[in-house]
């Protein structure tokens, strides 16, 4: 297997969603107790927040929580029934 970085693409409603999701996970009781079984995941977990954050203008426009539930809808409708509670 070749070593380098690698690279994944997102759009930019998944990167918005994924970068509050991170920002409002990250330092949580129940984040610290899922990662820290395994705590070689802090790294990309904090690389990749890190990235999104400082990529993403949205996070400091005034209208920031109406793109994110905009972004949300979107995504949301492409998944289907993926990730639903079964009843």
């Amino acid at each position: 297997m070749a070593e380098g970085d690698f690279t994944i693409t997102l759009t930019r409603d998944q990167a918005l969603v994924l970068s509050d999701w991170l920002y409002r996970v990250i330092g949580t009781a129940e984040l610290d107790s899922l990662v820290g079984q395994d705590r070689a995941v802090w790294s990309p977990l904090h690389l990749i927040a890190g990235a999104l954050e400082t990529s993403l203008a949205e996070v400091f426009i005034s209208d920031y929580g109406n793109r994110m539930s905009t972004a949300r809808e979107r995504l949301l409708d492409t998944l289907g029934e993926v990730g639903r509670p079964v009843d």
